[in-house]
């Protein structure tokens, strides 16, 4: 599957109709985020049951703001609507998969118990 570019109006939904979503969060300008596009791409490749979005910082600032990015590249990963990684730096190939494993081996009940316990603890 090739890789999305996602903007403010479609984030929400993209990661709301989809079981694992990965974000890279770039500029055009960027070095890092230029030498880690191509990794992505052949990651998207090999993943037909991950979506593989890329959000323009340049062009999405509100988004970016939204998402507290401070650094680029960043890259974020959802698993059934939640936020279970998000690391700024460009990752090799190995890193990729080790961190796209990591997300698949993920125990979700465990996940969403831990974050509705968050939640009543801030109620």
């Amino acid at each position: 599957m090739a890789t999305i570019d996602i903007t403010g109006e479609t984030f929400g939904s993209t990661v709301e109709g989809n079981d694992i979503v990965l974000v890279d969060f770039w500029a055009g300008w960027c070095q890092p985020c230029l030498r880690f596009a191509p990794t992505y791409s052949a990651s998207s490749e090999k993943h037909d049951d991950v979506v593989f979005a890329k959000v323009d910082t340049e062009a999405e600032q509100q988004l970016s703001a939204e998402a507290n990015i401070t650094s680029i590249p960043t890259l974020m990963a959802f698993r059934e609507k939640v936020l279970v990684f998000s690391q700024p730096g460009a990752l090799n190939p190995s890193q990729l998969e080790e961190v796209i494993t990591a997300v698949k081996a993920l125990d979700m009940t465990e996940v969403h118990a831990a974050v509705a316990a968050q939640k009543a603890e801030k109620n």
